[in-house]
């Protein structure tokens, strides 16, 4: 008997708009908000480009004092009040979850762009040094604005997102 595999989703850029896309899951397309680089097929850490290839989904972060727990078959976990991204090339930890350190991106935001986190698989496994780290799809700004190289969604599109995802799902980021 054949396993049936997750349908991949797919990010494209929008028409015109190197900062804006459209992700593609189930039966939806949606718009979403890219890095302020674009797509790019070279990422270098801090260029804010949005890496182009095949990512698989690692888990999903929430946080539990703005939200209920999401329903999802991914691995979940509420994000804790020292929890941060290592964006610190130069730690060995780098491109991982850790205790906030000096070079870290807190995942406790006021500005709830992480009250709901889809961890990508990029630059994982191998990490390799200064080639990007912290990539997520996670929630917009207001107006779609840029982000810093991730992709982002509105709250209602991401929590549709979040339910079509599976623990073999794949997003791949196309020219």
């Amino acid at each position: 008997m054949r396993v049936k595999r997750s349908r991949p989703i797919l990010v494209r850029r929008a028409p015109r708009n190197r900062c804006q896309g459209r992700i593609a899951f189930g039966y939806q397309v949606r718009p979403v908000a890219l890095g302020r680089a674009g797509i790019v097929a070279l990422k270098r850490e801090g260029d804010g480009g949005t890496p182009l290839g095949r990512f698989p989904v690692r888990q999903a972060l929430y946080r539990a004092d703005r939200m209920r727990r999401p329903q999802t078959r991914l691995p979940l976990r509420a994000i804790r009040d020292r929890d941060s991204w290592c964006e610190d090339p130069a730690d060995r930890n780098y491109n991982r979850l850790v205790t906030l350190s000096a070079g870290a991106d807190a995942l406790m935001r006021d500005d709830h762009l992480y009250d709901l986190v889809i961890v990508l698989g990029y630059n994982d496994r191998p990490r390799l040094k200064g080639k990007g780290s912290a990539i997520f799809v996670h929630l917009a700004r207001e107006g779609l604005e840029p982000t810093r190289g991730c992709i982002a969604l509105s709250r209602h599109d991401l929590m549709m997102l979040l339910a079509e995802l599976k623990p073999d799902s794949t997003i791949w980021i196309l020219p």
